[in-house]
This record gives structure tokens, sequence and C-alpha cells, in this order.
């Protein structure tokens, strides 16, 4: 409660504070830059003090509080002042805006939603020119459909129109927590929204029936290996059963026979496999 009368103080110096004289102006900027003279600083901040709450007040609508940006302003308007070279034939208020809206915008793209966004100077620019332009071409050519609006934007700003439909989407509407409450906890038909979202993972008996079905199919399988011999269950067990397959090559120097020997009997196995499992179980004949 404290903060409001001391940010309408504030502002109330703000507004009556002197506006400075491009003579005085550099008199202050040069005893800040080789003195460290911190009532020449003062003077310039509380005079351009003005400037950073017109600038705040332009980004209101994104419904952050005007404190904030007003005090995120000052931070750039400090920043501005830090590196202001008054030997350059410019006004003071002229370099500060570009550092005060920077802040301002910075300030805003945190804050204004928990999903980060307008990270490059392209989304930036899309992030705050976006309402304006919409306005401004739904205005001149009515009954313009979303998709062709999408691409005059895009057009105007050099980004892509999906980035468009993107922004333009998650401007439409604010953060809603995942445990927001959905219908009436009166009558009992409350329940979170996290409960409405559709789910791709199986359901929960579909997970069981899998689980179910690869044990009994490892454990067909398991069985059918042991009509094998003992090479063609080494072959199998290094040709398909490992992580990382042998090559015919490299198990044939193992065993000290030709890669040719060991693809026989590589399909010798997988037939017998094939005919006992056929043989037992019918329905994985596929396998």
């Amino acid at each position: 409660m404290g903060s409001v009368p001391a940010n309408r103080k504030m502002v109330r110096s703000a507004m009556a504070a002197p506006y400075l004289e491009r003579d005085e102006e550099h008199e202050l900027a040069v005893r800040w830059r080789d003195h460290q003279d911190q009532d020449a600083m003062h003077q310039i901040t509380l005079a351009h003090m003005r400037l950073v709450i017109s600038m705040a007040a332009r980004f209101k609508n994104f419904g952050l509080s005007m404190n904030d940006l007003v005090q995120e302003g000052h931070v750039g308007l400090l920043e501005a002042v830090a590196r202001f070279d008054p030997e350059r034939e410019v006004r003071f208020s002229t370099y500060a805006s570009w550092w005060i809206r920077a802040s301002i915008q910075d300030f805003v793209l945190r804050n204004w939603s928990i999903v980060r966004g307008g990270t490059s100077s392209a989304q930036k620019s899309l992030f705050f020119n976006l309402r304006r332009l919409r306005m401004k071409l739904s205005q001149g050519e009515e009954g313009l459909g979303a998709t062709a609006l999408h691409g005059r934007i895009a057009d105007a700003l050099g980004v892509h129109a999906k980035d468009v439909a993107l922004m333009d989407s998650r401007l439409s509407g604010s953060d809603t927590s995942l445990n927001a409450p959905v219908g009436n906890p009166l009558d009992g038909s409350s329940s979170d929204r996290v409960d409405l979202l559709e789910s791709d993972a199986p359901l929960p008996d579909e997970q069981v029936s899998t689980i179910i079905d690869e044990e009994r199919r490892n454990h067909w399988i398991g069985e059918a290996l042991k009509t094998l011999n003992p090479r063609e269950l080494q072959v199998i067990n290094e040709r398909r059963l490992s992580e990382d397959g042998a090559t015919l090559e490299s198990l044939g120097n193992t065993l000290g026979i030709s890669k040719e020997r060991v693809r026989q009997i590589e399909n010798r196995a997988l037939e017998k496999l094939k005919i006992t499992l056929r043989s037992a179980h019918p329905e994985i004949a596929a396998l």
C-alpha cells in the first residue's frame, strides 16, 4: 500500500522537474562522466522521468503494473546516463528513449506470460506490433480472413505467417493454470482443467494387456530357443538377441568358420524357431 503514494510522489516530482536546456544538459553530463557527480546524474534523471512515464504508458495494455513499467523504464534511463557521450551532437532524450523502451520491452516479454517468447528481434517486433497492424489492416479491408491477415502482417514484419498465427493466438488469451477449477463446485461437478486434457498414452487396461502379451511371447520364444543346438543358440544370441548385433564376418572369426557358414547356421536356426512356435502357438505364426 505504501508504494502507491511513493509512486504518485515520484510522478508529481517528475512532472514538476524543469526541462534542461542543451548547454545545461551538456554541462551536467560532463560533470557526471568526468567526476561521477551524483547531483548532476540526479538532475539529468529527474528531468527525464516524464519521458519514462510517457514511454511506460504505451505498454500498459499488456496487463502489467504501471508502477513496475515505470521502474523498469527508470532502469533503462540510468543505463542511458551511464553510457551517454555528451560530446556527440545529440540530445540526451533522443539517446535515452532507446534504452528506456528496450528496458520496458524486456520486462514485458519476461513477465507478460509464463511461456517465454519473443527472443529474436523479429519475434519482438511481432509481439509489440501485431495488435496495431491487425487493427490497421482490419479497418482498411473489411472481411479480410485470418489467413490473409496473418500473411499481410508477416510480409510487413518480415516473419513467417505461422509465427504470426501462433503469436496472435497467444495474445488472444491469458495464461490459465491447469489446476484451475472447471464447473460448479457447489453441485459436485467441478474438476481441474488438467483432468480434461486428452492423453496419448494407452489406457490402463491396454497397458496391462500389452505387458501380459510381451511376457507371454518372451516365454514362448525362450521355450523355442531350447530346441537349438549350442552353436545355433550362440549365433542367434550374437546376431539377433544382443543390442549390438555381431556381423557375419566377426562371428565367423570367433567360431573359426566362414561368414557364409554363419549365415547358413542362422537361417537354419530361424527356421527351427518358426516351426516350433507355429506348432505350439499357431496364433503367433506371424513371428
